[in-house]
């Protein structure tokens, strides 16, 4: 009994309690402060001392430390030279890779459908092909009063549409000259602008503007105005557009428009550049 006894109270005392785990640094958090390192970083040019990082970030020293050396290991993060770090490498590969999988149609499609709803009107998105836009996408009910004469893969001339003007406006003049030779500025009725001086006030207009019109330029009774989606470079890679029987376009759908298309570019991670 008494060796039981003994051999009872040695396994109690070598068990260790069962007892709730200390607090530790979750997953999460750990996260959370890698994302904290990283946006520090993306708000510098230049390489960035620990000192800073960790000021901006709110982490201790010792912590960013850590976190920082793992993603230099990771190559998220480069070690310019001791105590400094800039943005690495790997971030750039892996944005390209969501770059290359991310269309503007499939950025776009949410957007234009929401816009239709609230309009009612015919949304267009189209994109530039040589001389001509070509539209790839539309969000559109038979309710709109309107009939759709160009279908998804339709095609316009660039001087008789909202989107194309949008693309011509960002020409320079020879090249807008260039456009105005291999085409003739050839018009399809009366309302359009055929003469090359009038149709480059026209594209001044566009650019002090930032959106753009057709006022029954490419069919009669059909009225658009448009505004251009921006990429991640800042470059112009598609037009939104709405398109409506000439006495039913109101003024009041420009705001809606100029937001939806900017609201897509921020999805292709377009940055406007901060006003002076």
């Amino acid at each position: 009994m008494e060796i039981l006894h003994r051999t009872k109270h040695i396994m109690k005392m070598e068990t260790p309690a069962l007892a709730a785990p200390a607090p530790a640094k979750t997953s999460i958090q750990v996260i959370e402060r890698m994302m904290a390192l990283l946006d520090a970083l993306a708000n510098y040019a230049d390489p960035v001392s620990l000192k800073e990082l960790s000021r901006v970030s709110g982490l201790h020293p010792s912590t960013a430390h850590r976190i920082l050396n793992d993603m230099v290991a990771t190559r998220f993060v480069d070690r310019v030279e001791p105590g400094t770090y800039r943005l690495g490498m790997r971030l750039l590969e892996l944005g390209n890779v969501v770059k290359s999988r991310l269309s503007v149609r499939e950025a776009a499609l949410d957007f234009m459908r929401a816009l239709h709803r609230k309009t009612q009107q015919t949304v267009n998105l189209s994109v530039r092909q040589g001389d001509e836009i070509v539209y790839i996408d539309r969000a559109y009910s038979e309710r709109s009063g309107m009939q759709v004469v160009r279908a998804i893969g339709g095609r316009a001339p660039l001087h008789l549409t909202s989107t194309g003007k949008l693309f011509l406006s960002i020409d320079d003049s020879k090249a807008i000259r260039a456009y105005a030779t291999r085409t003739g500025l050839a018009g399809h009725n009366k309302n359009s602008i055929t003469d090359l001086a009038r149709f480059e006030r026209e594209l001044s207009l566009v650019r002090a503007r930032g959106y753009a019109r057709d006022n029954e330029e490419l069919e009669l009774g059909v009225r658009c105005m448009a505004a251009g989606i921006f990429d991640d470079s800042g470059k112009l890679v598609a037009g939104l557009s709405i398109s409506a029987p000439a006495d039913r376009l109101q003024e009041e759908w420009l705001e809606d428009l100029v937001q939806t298309a900017a609201s897509i570019s921020a999805t292709l991670g377009y940055r406007p550049a901060p006003a002076a």
